[in-house]
């Protein structure tokens, strides 16, 4: 499934630390590797002579060079790029050109003016990448273990979108020998709707559990099929006006989750609310890598 990986690295520690964790994963796929480093068009323009462009040129340099020497250290063999332009842009065109299959980047950074990712380049990259995207969070933990993913989260909605992440998980978990969680999360702010002042019925209430408890058979039941351990499932409900996100993030933390493998977009539960906003969420408070992947991926 991953073949070809393309890290992206802007020099600090949280692209570096990701850097490692995506070199981790493609030998465990035995992919190659592209090393690609942007020199943003907005620091070459702030630039006041030839000389100083150069310099940003020479630290990209640099900056690919240390991490292509990590990957020597592994036994791996990468090669770089340098490109100029916007970093988005030019991460998800090389990309596209290289053929490649997966996307490793930090959440926070890619930009040398260390701008709060989501809304800046990572939350373009989403956008535009037409590849699954590996997002590896600032506070990570870090141990000897740390490039294995014992528990796998595979959140889903039930619905067709949701269901494009489901092949990753199966064969992340194949490879890491993982356990599998399948989670639905039943949002009763939405269910309720943004008036509703008396409550929900309780008869309602447990459709939405049946329905949950459904979706996530339906998942359970594909993961099965594809990997040795056996798969755990779950539906638990929400008031948080976090939506989901938060119904997830609680249950990442509560069992130990190494790993989210999640769809970018697809319906809710109850047809109102986007998936796309809830990896948005997720993205920016859980602190365990998320493997995003589109419906066209």
């Amino acid at each position: 499934m991953y073949s070809h990986i393309v890290i992206a690295v802007d020099g600090s520690d949280e692209a570096n630390r990701a850097a490692r964790r995506g070199l981790a994963f493609a030998g465990e796929f035995d992919a190659t590797v592209d090393l690609l480093h942007v020199v943003e068009r907005k620091a070459l323009g702030l630039t006041t002579s030839a000389d100083e462009a150069e310099r940003l040129r020479e630290r990209g340099e640099r900056i690919l060079g240390d991490i292509e020497d990590t990957a020597s250290e592994r036994g791996q063999s990468v090669t770089t790029a340098l490109r100029e332009g916007k970093p988005a842009v030019q991460i998800s065109e090389f990309a596209a050109e290289r053929d490649a299959d997966l996307l490793v980047i930090g959440r926070q950074g890619m930009s040398g003016v260390e701008k709060q990712l989501l809304g800046g380049v990572t939350e373009q990259l989403l956008h535009r990448s037409a590849i699954p995207v590996f997002v590896v969070p600032k506070d990570v933990k870090q141990t000897a273990k740390s490039t294995g993913y014992a528990r796998i989260l595979v959140p889903t909605d039930g619905s067709e979108n949701a269901d494009v992440a489901v092949p990753h998980g199966i064969e992340i978990a194949r490879r890491y020998d993982s356990a599998v969680h399948v989670l639905n999360v039943v949002d009763l702010q939405v269910a309720g709707g943004a008036f509703d002042a008396g409550g929900l019925e309780t008869e309602f209430i447990e459709r939405l559990d049946e329905r949950g408890q459904a979706a996530v058979e339906e998942v359970a039941g594909e993961v099965e099929e594809g990997v040795s351990r056996p798969v755990k499932t779950a539906v638990e409900r929400t008031t948080s006006f976090e939506g989901a996100a938060a119904g997830i993030r609680e249950y990442v933390e509560k069992n130990d989750i190494e790993l989210v493998v999640m769809a970018s977009h697809g319906r809710s539960n109850v047809g109102r609310q986007f998936l796309g906003s809830v990896t948005s969420t997720l993205l920016r408070t859980v602190e365990v890598p998320i493997v995003v992947v589109k419906r066209d991926s």
